[in-house]
């Protein structure tokens, strides 16, 4: 398989993602402000899932962008990302539906936990296909942030039955974390 070939491919199946989480979005049964009130954890969850997804979505295609090619295990890390991330939409719906209690608050935690040891994953297969001093392993570095995000991932969900909100303000600051741009891979290849 070409590297085009899997993006096109990752590309589509977090479109689809994506796509189911706005289908869960129902429609108030009213034609006001209030209406929208018990919404608002359900929407809320939406954001930030929204947010990770797309976050995912772009350090995925600057990832792919500085690599030459793909190979099986490479393949199998890149369905193992997508599994993960395919689960969001159900633990999201679950999370908002149930405003934030500390079981779903935890079990979207694990999602996200999982996630970024699966996107560490790839990053590793990529770079041991490409080698040590590759552009792409160069770009990639140490991956602090990366290693950080799982550290405070794995915090959070146990911290979810201690206090959700707690939890949410530590997944909403790795969100924050990513969000920020991440310049190696574009300032490695010279984009």
């Amino acid at each position: 398989m070409t590297k085009g070939r899997l993006e096109a491919f990752s590309d589509g199946v977090i479109a689809i993602i994506i796509t189911i989480m706005v289908l869960e979005l129902k429609v108030p049964q009213g034609a006001d402000f209030a209406a929208l009130a018990p919404l608002a954890p359900v929407f809320l969850s939406y954001v930030l899932s929204y947010t990770y997804l797309g976050i995912y979505w772009n350090n995925h295609h600057h990832m792919l962008q500085a690599a030459q090619k793909v190979n099986g295990p490479i393949l199998l890390a890149n369905l193992h990302l997508l599994f993960w991330l395919s689960l969001i939409p159900f633990v999201t719906g679950w999370m908002g539906e149930n405003h934030f209690a500390a079981l779903p608050v935890a079990l979207y935690g694990m999602v996200l936990l999982l996630s970024g040891i699966a996107y560490f994953i790839l990053a590793r297969a990529l770079t041991a296909h490409h080698g040590p001093d590759s552009r792409l392993a160069v770009a990639l570095g140490k991956d602090v942030k990366g290693k950080i995000s799982i550290v405070i991932y794995a915090l959070a969900v146990p911290l979810s039955f201690v206090n959700p909100w707690i939890a949410l303000a530590l997944y909403n600051a790795v969100a924050l974390m990513w969000f920020i741009p991440d310049r190696r891979i574009e300032s490695t290849l010279g984009d």
